[in-house]
């Protein structure tokens, strides 16, 4: 299960170096996203979109629901 993280922990991960992907359909990512993401719908997510990412950083994956 996904670890959930509030602002204040994502702010200090990002601040020690950690990768922010925005898994959101390219779309809406286009339309709005955080500032820095990376970009890899969720569809797309696999071993070769992934390759772009940095694996000596922390990945954070982002996606918002309506829950």
């Amino acid at each position: 299960m996904p670890t959930r993280i509030e602002i204040e922990q994502l702010s200090g991960l990002l601040d020690a170096g950690a990768q922010l992907v925005e898994v959101l359909p390219t779309g809406e990512y286009a339309e709005e996203h955080l500032p820095g993401a990376i970009s890899i719908p969720l569809k797309q997510l696999d071993a070769d979109t992934t390759r772009q990412l940095d694996q000596q950083r922390a990945v954070v994956v982002y996606c918002w629901d309506y829950l």
